[in-house]
This record gives C-alpha cells, structure tokens and sequence, in this order.
C-alpha cells in the first residue's frame, strides 16, 4: 500500500440504497500522489433507470445527461484498476464505498480491499469550531473553491482539496498533540490512524515549538495585555471627520451623531439613560467610539453586555479593531463569560489518561486536543460536537466547587480572561455574566465607571433564565443510572473498590451512603408517580397529549417531597465528606484519579439538582412561578417541571443599584418602546420613572424599499378549523415563495403550526425546486439553518420564536417576511398565565398592559430582519386578520416604520409582487 497515494471518490446516485436497487448516475475520482493531484476521472454513467425527479433537482443531472453513457460494467475495470494500491478517501465513505463496491461485484469484480480515509470524520477533528461539516459548508468556511454541490466532478475535487488542506493543517500541529491523537486514532471510524502515524514519525525529530504546555498538552499561547489602561491620552473628539475612512461602506447619519453626542454626555456626566436605536442606525460604532474615548481619556473601564455571543464576537473581532484603526491608539478589549464556558484543564487531564468508553467520548477528547493548540479563549462553547460528546463537554467544564491550586491558576483560561478584563479598556460580556449577583465582589469590577446594555429589551429573558429551575425526569433517572449501587456495577461500586483497597474510606460508611442513594431514589420514583397521577387526572379529557399546568393547579400535599430532600443532603453531605479523605490520598493509580473525579463531578450534579429540588417542591418563593410539563402517552418518563421568577425587576436593581451611585448606565436596543406603552420594558427592568428614553431613527430614506401587505382574505382562525387555516397560509406560502423566487423567512408562533405547514408544503410537492428548511424539523442549530438558507438562490425558513429577531440576513438574501400570525403568547402558556392572573388582581387588563405590548414588540423584532440597509428591499406580509378587523391591531401598525401599508387580496397582492420585481 502506498502511503502517499490516494483517490478521493465521490458519486452521485439515484437513491441511498444499492440493495434497493438505487444505482450510480455519476462517478468522479481524483487521485493525489505526494500532495499533488496527478489524475481526475469522471464519467456519467447510465442507471438503467429514470433519475427520480428530486435527484435531478438536488444534482442537475437529468435523464438526457446520462441517455448516451454507458453502464458502470463498462467502466468498472478501470475503476476497480485506479483503486488498487491507493487509500480511498471521501466524504462519508460509508456512502460512496458500499455503493462502489455493489456495482463492482455486479460487474463481476472481486471486492476492493483497503485502507479508507473519511474527510468528514477527518474536519470534524481538525476544524472543531465549524458550523457545519457538510462539504458545501466547510469547503465555503475554508475558502476551497466548489462551483456546483452535488455534482461528483465538482465535489471529488473540493473533497481532495479539502483532504489536502486539512492534512497540511494537521501537520502543522506540534509532535505532542499529534502522538495524543495518534494514540486514540485506533477508535475512530476510517483509519486515519494511518495518517497519525505517518505524521508523528515525520515530526519524531522536530519537538521544539512555539506551544505552552500543561502537564504535557500543548496550548496555543495567550498573549497578556501588559499596559496600564489608567493611563490617559490625547484623543480625538469630533466624531465627525474620517469616519470614511475606516468603516467600510460608511453611511452619514445625522441621528447616529446625536447618539454618540449623548453617549458622551451620559459617559462623562455619569448619567442613567435609555435609548431606542433603530435598525439601520449603526448602533453599535454609536456607542463603542465614545466608550473607547472614555476609557482612554479617563483610565476608567467601560463594560459592555449583550445578549448574542455573535455580537460579542462582533465587538472583539470586528467593531473593535476598526475603532482602534479610528482612534489612532490601543484599544484593549477583553471578552468573558460565565465560569462553566471555560475547560477545566486538570479534569481534562485525568480524562486524557483513562480509557474512553464509546466513540463519542473518543472522538470529543481528540477534538478538545486540537482545540487547546489553536483557541485564544478556553470557551468550550466553541466546540461543535455531537450530542454525546456534550456529556463529556460538561465534564470537563470549571466549577465553583473546584478550587484550582496556584499552578493550575497559571494557566486556566478563565483566570486568564479575568486578567485581561482587569488591563482592558473595554469588557465584553453577556447578561449572564454581568446579572450573577456575586459577580459584585469580584475584583473585576473595581475599575469599571460605566455599563453599557446593548440588547436592552432582553435583560429580562437573562434575568429570568439566570433563575430558572428545572426537574427533568429523565435527567435525574440518567444521573442515578451512572451512580448506581454495589449491584449495578456503575460508578459507585468503583469507588467502594478502591476505597476498600486504598483505605480513604471504610465498609460501614460506604454502606450508609449507598442506603441512603437507595432511599432517595425510592422516593424520588414515589414522588414522581404522584405528580403523573395528578398531571393525568387534570387533562384526563384533554385532546391534546402533551399538556402543561401551573404546579399549584395540581392537588397534591405529601411529606415525601421533604423526606426525600433529606435524605438527598445526607447522601451530598457524606459523599464530600468521603470525598476529601479521597483527595487527600498520596498515591492513586490513573484509574483510582478518574474514579474519584467522576465521583466529584456526579456529587456536584446531585448538588445542583437538590438545590432545584428544594426551591421547587419544598421552599417555594411566593415571587416564583412553577408549571409542569407532560405527553399523557409516556407519564411520568416525560415530565418536567421548570420555576422561574415573576418579575426580574428586583434581580436586576441588585446588579446596577451600587452603580447608579456614581456611575453611567445605559441601556440600548432596537425595540425598548410600543407605541402605546413607551416605558413597557423599562418598567420590568426596574428603570426609574426619571431616566429618560432617546429614541433615534434612521434616515427617512432608510425604509423606502419596503412595501407591508396586510392578505386581507385569509380566513378568521377563529371561525375556521385549524386544518383549513394551515391549507390557506401553505396557499399563501407558495404563491408568495414562487413570486418572490424564494428568499423567505415565514414566521410562526406555534411549532405545531409550522410542522403541519410545512407538511403540506412538501405534500403538494409545488415547491420542490426550492429548498426548505424549517426550525424544529430540519437538523441543525439556529445559526446553521440560517448559514444554509443563505447558501442558497431559491430557499426559505419556516421558523419559530427564535427568529423573530437577533438574525442578520443583508441585501437580496431576504426579500421578504411572512406573519402567520400575530406573535401573541399563548394565554394557556404558564408564565402568561400566572403574570396575567396578578395583574387581573391589581385591576389591570392583563391583555393591553402585558400581551398586546409584548407580541408588538415581538412584530417590530420581525420587520427588523427584513431591512438592514437603506439598500435593502423587501417585503413584509401579514396573514393575520386580527391587524385588520381588531380594534387593536392599529398598534401593531403604528409600531412599525413609516412604510407603504396595502391591505390586498392573496391574488392582487401576487400580482403587484410580480410587478413591483419586474420593475426591480
């Protein structure tokens, strides 16, 4: 076998399975000897078939494409002749292999036999933060040309571009982190431990680098802000003159310089302010220049929050380094998050020198390793892995009940963070971060003369997700499954083993603590029957299967719940107790270390889960909401309960109460205001009543390419069947879709909604030129679906909550927006609930002072997507009646820009659609 030859393959075909009679319509290799490509081969190939309509949509390979080529018999012995000796490389070989190989024995070939080498297992290792590991997704992340996905020509040759790049990269790793790698690489899937191997003996000899280390992992080195930011400089003050000529594609905007004025003057007079910030505004640049200028100038830190890790990283990357070609001066910006974003260097130490279980927990601990050598920030969040590589993630994570020692400081990435915070200027960090109330006493603080909070209006999901609890049925049943007692051979009789062997514990003490895992884990199963009884019996003659219920709608008083919550704290108080005499133990073999770690981590699981066991069941507060979640076909494995607070504006006042003493705070957004309530979201953060709101808008230009239609004949949801009214938004769909040629977004407030819509869709099969990807069905996170969206010319989003706001699409990439309906919370969702019942008490109309604000808030979120630029054009439809024919539906209106407004028929509103492009 020739190590340094290989033919990367790709095929297209006319279904997924060889066995079911699917065969290849396309065939491409292409063959690297020495890191050259020396030979390409492609041929159509005739199926003895018709190409289903879907694969010539996805392919463009069409029946006349392959009508004059030959079958693969024909090309199968030079084929089977360009694989010999050579390793075969793809991307997923355990597609295109198993498809070669059952057209090779049908040609009468005897099975290929050789070494394979997988591209997508390969960039998962080697490029652990990418968003995606399609090849159309990280060929466009890395810059590799791929003119036409799914086409074999164009693919084979980004796959071995691709494979040439991700080899040289690996390369370029230092020896150490190679020979981890290689060490694990017997694991993995294709046999890249091949490639390890070839690697570490071309590098055996070179071991000097430019790495830190710890305990022998390489880490990429970390470059320390050394001067003093108190130290004052000359500056700037007119915003107005160069501005050109380092922002790209500056726009002058009058009502952006008015907000830097008063940023300034908020900054420098210490001043609480609110401002509103209007798409299009620049808000961003607005507020970072003046806070630069002010930490310069007066040796003070501002701290800057927001909500998006996108536009944090924005802040640091990009928004900060163009400040600081600006100003002309150092502009030091440091970002740091939370305690458990940050990898735990010792845990992942004692995990790097055990035996791995599965291929999950191997392939992660790789992926970690090629991380640590080229990561900047520790932050384990960066790290896409699969899902049961998150379990190990959140092994490996920093925890407050771990205490590093003096050397392990010296190198851990979040004390690390909080240096830098200490000599930067700026700080970026999230809401999170800043709303931990014990976050006051930390040194981090001591310098800081001004908060800025961008993202204002979500202080209040921060606050309340910051102190939120949950009780997971299948979570706690997961933990006592890795615990588990001397029988079950799990963690526990690990540990009883080698305490017995090393003497850190005895028999008698080890035996009380598994009765008492034993006792809790009863009652924990008697506690969670009673709740399925309860939930069941309350939607007994529901229609709907899955149910939620406020907690205190369920009659149910039981000392079970206290009993088990002591015998819970008994059973965390001797583990702890029986964990430091294990730690103090001098001489522990690798696996009596892991065994004590694993214990550690799963006794802080148990610690967090009895503290929200406690404030939900036992300790309720009277400011808190509990509601309980269930599907009545699977009780009680599928309950779940959550608590969260009432109000935030308390929780937030702890946070900024110091700061208004002395300090400048302001507080920006998008959307702070409605039209009929200014102060609706100020008034849940807790704002006073004399801070002022600044509203700034864009110019009066900025919106002239956007056109609202109200679909005036769209049935009332309320007069007709669910049924009939998805069949009339899926119509309304696909005429806007077809018109507009795709470039969608097509909002819903109900996930239901959406799957039976997009359903439909698929159904009648009219929108099968286009590609669909829909929130909660297509797979992928957020970011994900919308990069794919973007990826392509006639594709669009079928998207929930999420989407309403926080997403970038600019330019022709969105050309319009589609209301389902008005986002109003459901009445029957329990936070809506229990905060509309508390204000019903107080004489209130809980609708117009709390729904009604709320889901505007919401439609003005959703127009923000369509209008980036003053360049920008687009188009947002609402199929909601209730905008029309309520007496409420003029403030969803009123709230938005001042734009063309034309309330029209589904089929005039097609037409002027058509028209108003044509005219584009």
């Amino acid at each position: 076998m020739n190590m340094q030859k290989y033919v990367v393959v790709d095929i297209e075909t006319t279904g997924h399975s060889p066995a079911k009679g699917d065969r290849i319509i396309q065939l491409a290799m292409v063959t690297i000897e020495n890191e050259v490509i020396t030979d390409t081969y492609t041929k159509f190939i005739n199926p003895g078939r018709n190409i289903p309509l879907f694969i010539q949509d996805l392919t463009n390979i069409t029946d006349d494409d392959v009508a004059e080529a030959e079958a693969f018999e024909f090309y199968a012995e030079a084929v089977y002749e360009k694989m010999q000796d050579a390793i075969f490389v793809a991307h997923n070989t355990n597609f295109d292999l198993p498809f070669l190989q059952a057209e090779l024995k049908r040609s009468g070939l005897p099975k290929w036999q050789g070494i394979t080498m997988d591209t997508v297992e390969l960039v998962r290792l080697m490029y652990p933060t990418a968003f995606s590991f399609k090849l159309q997704d990280i060929t466009s992340e890395l810059g590799i040309p791929l003119e036409s996905a799914h086409r074999a020509d164009d693919d084979a040759m980004a796959t071995a571009l691709l494979f040439l790049r991700a080899k040289a990269d690996l390369e370029s790793l230092p020896y150490d982190t190679l020979a981890f790698l290689h060490k694990r690489s017997f694991q993995l899937k294709s046999d890249l431990s091949r490639l390890f191997f070839e690697l570490t003996q071309k590098k055996r000899s070179v071991r000097a680098d430019q790495f830190d280390r710890f305990h022998g992992i390489p880490l990429k080195p970390r470059i320390s802000f050394a001067a003093d930011p108190k130290q004052p400089e000359s500056l700037p003050r007119d915003w107005r003159d160069g501005l050109e000529a380092v922002f790209p594609n500056f726009e002058r905007r009058p009502s952006q310089f008015s907000m830097m004025t008063s940023i300034e003057d908020a900054l420098t007079q210490k001043k609480e302010l609110v401002i509103e910030a209007s798409t299009g505004m620049g808000k961003t640049i607005a507020y970072l220049l003046p806070a630069s200028n002010y930490a310069l100038e007066t040796g003070k830190q501002v701290m800057i929050s927001t909500y998006t890790t996108h536009l944090q990283d924005q802040l640091v990357l990009k928004e900060g380094r163009m400040v600081e070609d600006f100003i002309g001066s150092p502009v030091r910006i440091s970002l740091i998050k939370g305690l458990s974003h940050y990898i735990d260097l010792a845990r992942f130490v004692e995990l790097l020198q055990g035996d791995d279980e599965s291929y999950d927990e191997t392939f992660t601990i790789m992926q970690v390793l090629v991380w640590l050598a080229a990561t900047k920030t520790g932050d384990l969040n960066e790290i896409n892995s699969s899902s049961g590589g998150q379990f190990v993630l959140d092994k490996i994570r920093r925890s407050h009940m771990r205490k590093l020692s003096q050397q392990e400081k010296k190198t851990d990435f979040y004390e690390y963070a909080l240096k830098q915070a200490q000599h930067a200027h700026i700080i970026v960090t999230n809401h999170a971060f800043l709303l931990n109330q014990h976050l006051s006493k930390k040194s981090i603080l001591a310098n800081v003369g001004a908060y800025i909070w961008d993202e204002a209006h979500q202080v209040v999901q921060a606050a309340v997700s910051q102190h939120e609890k949950t009780f997971v049925y299948t979570q706690w049943k997961y933990i006592f499954g890795q615990i588990g007692s001397l029988d079950d051979q799990q963690l526990f009789a690990a540990l009883f083993e080698t305490a017995d062997r090393t003497g850190f514990s005895n028999v008698p003490e080890l035996l009380k603590l598994e009765s008492l895992f034993q006792k809790f884990t009863s009652l924990f199963d008697e506690v969670s029957s009673l709740l399925a009884v309860e939930f069941a019996a309350k939607f007994s003659g529901s229609r709907h299967k899955k149910n939620a219920s406020l907690l205190n709608e369920l009659s149910f008083e039981d000392n079970r719940f206290l009993k088990m919550l002591r015998y819970l704290n008994e059973w965390i108080d001797l583990s702890q107790l029986i964990l430091q005499k294990a730690e103090r133990l001098t001489e522990k073999t690798i696996q009596d270390q892991l065994t004590i770690a694993d214990w550690r981590y799963w006794t802080e699981e148990m610690m967090v889960k009895a503290v929200e066991f406690s404030e939900i069941f036992v300790f309720p507060l009277t400011d808190e909401v509990s509601w309980i979640e269930g599907d009545l076909r699977s009780l009680p494995t599928s309950l779940s309960l959550y608590k969260r607070p009432f109000a935030v504006a308390s929780l937030v006042d702890k946070v900024v109460a110091s700061a208004r003493q002395d300090k400048a705070i302001i507080w920006l957004s998008g959307t702070m205001t409605v039209p009929a309530n200014d102060r609706f979201i100020v008034n849940q953060i807790g704002i006073p009543q004399s801070v002022p709101i600044l509203k700034f808008e864009p110019p009066k230009d900025f919106y002239q390419g956007a056109h609202v239609y109200i679909v005036e004949d769209m049935p009332d949801i309320q007069h007709v069947s669910q049924r009939e009214y998805i069949e009339s938004v899926a119509d309304a769909v696909i005429q806007t879709v077809i018109v507009t040629e795709g470039r969608c977004f097509v909002l819903f407030t109900s996930q239901d909604m959406l799957r039976k819509t997009v359903d439909l869709i698929q159904d009648t099969g009219l929108l099968d030129d286009y590609m669909l990807f829909a929130q909660g069905i297509s797979s992928g996170s957020r970011m994900k679906l919308l990069k794919s969206f973007q990826r392509f010319q006639k594709s669009v989003l079928f998207g929930t909550n999420s989407f309403w706001e926080g997403v970038d699409v600019p330019g022709d990439a969105l050309r319009a927006v589609v209301v389902v309906r008005l986002p109003f919370t459901s009445p029957d969702e329990p936070i809506f609930k229990a905060r509309s019942e508390i204000i019903s008490r107080e004489g209130i109309n809980p609708f117009l002072q709390y729904a009604l604000p709320e889901a505007v808030i919401r439609l003005r979120q959703g127009f923000g997507r369509l209008i980036r630029s003053k360049n920008d054009k687009g188009l947002f439809i609402v199929l909601d009646r209730r905008i029309e024919t309520k007496s409420y539906g003029q403030e969803f209106i009123n709230a938005l820009p001042k734009v063309k407004v034309s309330k029209v028929s589904l089929e005039k509103m097609v037409t002027d659609i058509e028209a108003w492009y044509n005219k584009q």
